[in-house]
Parts: structure tokens; sequence; C-alpha cells
């Protein structure tokens, strides 16, 4: 089965996440518009298009301010390799 990215990062943000009571339920783990999506569940392995998320000790910013940092995320580079993303950037 396909990790969702509070698995592969296990930040604790995800339902019942031992860091939610200090930093809220992640926006990727509710988000059901991206549900499904690369096989994850909510926007778990979509996450780089959900602000909010938490990445790097900090809560992150939207797609455009964030997406650079994403790149060199092992967990996107998993993504975009399972799913074989073309990242022409």
């Amino acid at each position: 089965m396909k990790k969702n990215c509070w698995e592969y990062k296990k930040c604790g943000r995800e339902f019942g996440g031992e860091m939610v009571v200090q930093y809220g339920v992640c926006p990727a783990a509710i988000d059901k518009t991206f549900n499904g999506m690369n096989d994850g569940e909510n926007a778990g392995r979509y996450c780089w298009k959900v602000a909010g998320t938490f990445c790097g000790g900090e809560v992150q910013g939207t797609f455009a301010q964030k997406f650079k940092d994403c790149l060199k995320c092992n967990f996107f580079k998993e993504v975009a390799n399972d799913e074989k993303l073309c990242l022409k950037i």
C-alpha cells in the first residue's frame, strides 16, 4: 500500500496524531478535494498542492510559495517516481 505524506514523514498531524493538539490536523489529511489522487487518502499523496502543510519543522505556505522546497522533498520524489509524474521546471 502506498503511504500518505503523514505516514512517510511521521509528522503526527494526521487524525489522532501526537502533534494535533499543538499544530492541528494537517490540511492534507482533511482536504477531500484530492482524495484518491496518486492513490492517497484525501491529499496524502498530493500534499504539495495544499497550503498549510507542515514540513521542515514549520507550517508551509501556498503551492507557489512552497513548491521549490517540495521538489527537494524525498516524499515528493517518491510519489513522482511511483506515479511517473513529468516534472519540467
